[in-house]
């Protein structure tokens, strides 16, 4: 599905979200807490546009792996201006079984890419395991508000205008999976909880957007800690 999407996939995500899920991805990146130098993880990469703010944030001399199982997502985020200063390449990889040694990163990331693993838990104990004690996790997530006008608002967007879009883009299925795999998704208090049990500390979330959209944090511990 996500390879059949890549070449839209850009175009659709400023559509659907007015150009904000840059300025999303910016503030993702700020809670990454990251440093020239540091070395970033951004799991479910897609089109690269979280690891390319990453990579801004990390020269000089720092470097972002930004890793995807679609390698036609993968082909396009690899056709994107690189930021200088900084290395960045673009990895196939599986969530669930990430290609890399504990403790190899500062930090790891997800944008819109949580929800869409398959066992959850599996996902987020990988993330944790590769990032070195006192890094940071950080997940850039959909929600769904809880109160009107934005609620009423949200579900006539997701549910409607959403697939809508999608079948004018020639994909109805993929864009009737986004407002279904967010509902699926666990709550922001929830995610919290599904953080703590993967092994982090320290774990906070800020609503953003009006409460669409929630950033998830939360540090590797020291060991002993």
């Amino acid at each position: 599905m996500f390879d059949r999407i890549a070449k839209v996939y850009d175009l659709l995500n400023t559509v659907m979200t007015a150009g904000l899920h840059h300025r999303w991805r910016e503030r993702a990146a700020d809670m990454a807490l990251l440093r020239p130098g540091s070395r970033v993880l951004d799991v479910a990469t897609g089109t690269g546009d979280l690891a390319i703010e990453l990579a801004r944030r990390v020269a000089p001399g720092g470097e972002v792996v930004g890793s995807d199982f679609s390698e036609a997502m993968l082909a396009r985020a690899r056709t994107k201006p690189k930021p200088a200063g900084a290395e960045l390449r673009f990895e196939w990889g599986d969530a669930l079984e990430l290609p890399y040694a504990d403790a190899t990163f500062d930090a790891a990331t997800v944008g819109f890419g949580a929800r869409n693993f398959s066992d959850l838990a599996r996902g987020l104990a990988e993330m944790v395991r590769v990032v070195r004690p006192g890094g940071r996790v950080v997940v850039l997530e959909f929600t769904s508000p809880t109160r009107a006008p934005l609620s009423i608002f949200y579900s006539l967007w997701f549910d409607r205008v959403v697939p809508l879009l999608g079948r004018l883009a020639g994909d109805p299925d993929a864009y009737s999976y986004l407002p279904n795999s967010v509902k699926r998704f666990p709550a922001p208090a929830g995610l919290a909880a599904e953080l703590e049990r993967a092994g982090l500390r320290e774990i906070g979330y800020l609503l953003t957007a009006g409460g669409i959209v929630v950033i998830h944090f939360g540090t590797v511990p020291m060991e002993g800690v």
